[in-house]
């Protein structure tokens, strides 16, 4: 035996006998237990509220449930995929996609301009930044069926204020809310001013990001305003216009509550949407076919969050 190999036998092995990598990987496994162990009431609570049901709806739209199904669940018939047949076929829901697709595309770019605009203006403003920052706000946070009773008073046609003033200047306002070819635009226009606050401040935090010594080196070249922000700006606020535009989309995907409260969804199903259709077939107890409904829309978030992952993330 070498001298070496005898200093390596005779050296003192660590506290509790076992040589240091075993005792990591013991204190690994032992902190990896204690993690699943804490995590135990959140997973039985998220399997039984939030995974449960997913799945339970997912399989119900592969059925044709009733709401006089519910006392007996197992008895119902599978319809296999007869329910999204029918949805295709359906020409309210194709009615309902449109209405939402409108929405969604006009609503969205709206808003995210108008909200980087807004953005900006405060961006290059000193005084009283945090008072207009909190009046953009403001409506992001009062209850969205105070925000639709309002603008529901606002737009009236005979009373409302908004005719009111243009009678003033010799206009006779329309019928806001009851021509069928100016309700839709309404509810987007309220929207967007409701969700403009949202919007605003995160693009805010992303123009304080930029570097002032891109922005001064590319004017030194003698760029004006518009190319530094169009070649210097909007490409490093890329990753904060994708995050924008996915979080406004799938809420204006889900948009509800506006047509539910200011329109009931009328005149002639010009604001029905969606979510308002899915809302409708469960009232009537077609849960399966309301289910399948709602598969359809979550396909169609998902197909959108890839496109705009695919037009505005970042370039390498």
């Amino acid at each position: 035996m070498t001298t070496a190999t005898t200093a390596a036998a005779s050296r003192p092995t660590p506290a509790g006998g076992l040589p240091p990598r075993r005792r990591r990987s013991l204190l690994q496994r032992r902190q990896a237990r204690t993690a699943w162990l804490l995590s135990v009431p959140f997973l039985l609570l998220f399997a039984a509220f939030t995974a449960g049901p997913v799945f339970a709806s997912l399989l119900m739209s592969f059925t044709d449930m009733r709401s006089t199904d519910v006392r007996s669940p197992f008895a119902v018939d599978l319809a296999a995929f007869d329910n999204y047949t029918a949805l295709f076929q359906d020409e309210m829901f194709r009615k309902v996609a449109v209405n939402t697709a409108i929405f969604v595309v006009v609503g969205v770019p709206l808003t995210m301009v108008l909200a980087l605009a807004a953005a900006v203006g405060l961006n290059r403003i000193t005084r009283l930044k945090a008072f207009f920052r909190l009046g953009y706000y403001l409506p992001v946070v009062t209850s969205i069926v105070a925000v639709a009773v309002v603008w529901r008073f606002l737009l009236q046609p005979d009373t409302g204020p908004i005719n009111q003033l243009l009678s003033v200047v010799g206009i006779d306002g329309p019928d806001w809310l009851g021509d069928p070819s100016l309700a839709l635009p309404s509810l987007i226009v309220m929207a967007t001013w409701r969700n403009l606050g949202t919007l605003m401040v995160i693009f805010l935090a992303g123009l304080q990001t930029v570097p002032r010594e891109l922005l001064e080196a590319a004017e030194v070249d003698g760029a004006g305003r518009w190319q530094r922000f169009r070649h210097v700006t909007l490409p490093l606020l890329r990753p904060v216009l994708l995050f924008g535009a996915v979080i406004t989309g799938i809420g204006y995907l889900q948009v509800f509550e506006e047509p539910f409260v200011m329109t009931n969804g009328g005149p002639l199903n010009a604001t029905r949407t969606v979510s308002f259709y899915i809302y409708d077939q469960f009232s009537f107890g077609n849960y399966g076919y309301a289910a399948a409904a709602s598969y359809v829309l979550f396909v169609a978030i998902v197909v959108m969050t890839a496109l705009q992952f695919r037009l505005l993330r970042p370039k390498a």
